[in-house]
């Protein structure tokens, strides 16, 4: 009997989703639980196991029928050994050897990897950087997360750890980022400062989704708070285009669903400040998957064995 399935897990500061893939990364069934109830870690790799467990036993399926386990976690990850360094927006996780965990508790083949890394592998292999051989995608939401591909393959760099954009310092004096690092560009444009912003500019809390909802409607403040986002990413951008000379960027998470003036201002930026070539070659667009690309990232990882 031949394995027909993935599991993939995407584990974000906010939800946990678990999906059943098949072997052409169609997502059969899917489930999403909150994080935040899982104030401890051991309880949230219980969950991890149990949201796995659930979903093979609610499909009728067993363990002979699964490929693997794919999981996108929001950190750095050390791929080869399987090792959690930390997570800089969920506490309690220093050195956690993760993947011997799961495959003791699972008894299936498990593969980690960043959850950046894996929309990025997924938009190269299915979505907006589909027959682009250098790409670089970056994930904007609580925290801005990259992946890089060069020559069509997932750059990790010696420690595994290449691709944080989010980490980029956008400035030389500035705030102190969750990472311990000064004035990255997250501290700037992490979805939690773009509300403050728009707290203190609307005076009253202000959502995301409302936010893009009230520029599409041409507010003012709105359209200030997106075009400061846009100009931002588009200066890290800048220094993107020029180290890596990329043919495509592609920018996915929630708050890439600001539309228009965000990208509008992202490629002004690129196209005032990066250098002549590598500015005219390179395209930016907004990512094909949207919240299912680190889960079809996931299974892409498992089928391809940290290949």
């Amino acid at each position: 009997m031949s394995h027909k399935f993935i599991v993939a897990i995407d584990l974000g500061g906010t939800n946990l989703k678990s999906a059943l893939l098949d072997l052409n990364y169609k997502i059969k069934d899917r489930r999403v639980l909150n994080t935040k109830s899982f104030k401890k870690k051991e309880s949230l790799i219980a969950a991890i196991v149990d949201s796995v467990k659930k979903i093979i036993r609610d499909n009728q399926l067993s363990k002979k029928d699964i490929l693997g386990v794919g999981l996108g976690l929001p950190g750095p990850i050390d791929v080869r050994n399987g090792l959690v360094h930390f997570f800089p927006n969920i506490p309690g996780w220093k050195e956690v050897r993760l993947k011997n965990i799961l495959e003791r508790s699972l008894s299936l083949p498990i593969f980690l990897d960043n959850d950046a890394n894996l929309m990025a592998l997924a938009e190269y292999k299915l979505g907006a950087a589909r027959g682009f051989k250098n790409a670089v995608c970056i994930t904007l939401g609580t925290g801005v997360g990259g992946g890089i591909i060069l020559d069509g393959r997932l750059y990790r760099g010696c420690s595994f750890a290449a691709g944080e954009i989010g980490h980029i310092p956008i400035n030389e004096k500035g705030p102190r980022c969750n990472c311990s690092g000064v004035a990255c560009l997250e501290t700037y444009i992490g979805s939690n400062a773009i509300l403050r912003d728009a707290r203190n500019l609307f005076k009253r809390d202000v959502s995301l989704e409302e936010l893009s909802a009230l520029a599409g409607r041409q507010n003012k403040k709105a359209k200030t708070i997106w075009s400061k986002v846009g100009s931002r990413l588009g200066t890290a951008f800048v220094g993107v285009v020029n180290l890596f000379n990329p043919d495509a960027i592609v920018i996915g998470g929630g708050v890439a669903n600001a539309g228009k003036i965000l990208f509008t201002r992202v490629r002004e930026t690129i196209a005032k400040r990066a250098m002549n070539v590598q500015a005219r070659r390179v395209k930016v667009f907004k990512a094909k998957l949207g919240s299912d690309a680190g889960l079809i990232g996931a299974a892409i990882l498992v089928k391809q064995g940290l290949g």
